[in-house]
């Protein structure tokens, strides 16, 4: 489904994904990142019935991005470009609100 592109003149850049480094090219949104270099095809859990979730229009209208950015839950994956040291998770299910 998707194809990358990666000159080899490109700076990359250094994550944390799910605990684990991943290298990835600088001035491209986390959602891309994930999907494009992560090794997997999801990027978070369906809050209502647990299912593999991925990004759907990579423009911030469908939501179905959210990840947990540097501690932040409910952030759009597709919009944020990703910074090196940048902390990303999955999120699974739905974040809780405080009072």
């Amino acid at each position: 489904m998707f194809k990358l592109y990666n000159p080899d003149n490109r700076q990359t850049i250094r994550i944390e994904f799910e605990g684990s480094p991943l290298d990835v090219p600088a001035g491209i949104t986390v959602a891309a990142a994930v999907m494009g270099y992560g090794g997997e095809n999801y990027i978070r859990l369906s809050p209502v019935n647990g299912e593999k979730r991925a990004p759907f229009c990579f423009m911030g209208v469908c939501y179905e991005c959210l990840m947990e950015i540097d501690g932040r839950p409910d952030q759009q994956a597709c919009l944020i470009e990703v910074r090196d040291g940048m902390r990303v998770r999955r999120q699974t299910g739905m974040t809780e609100i405080e009072d």
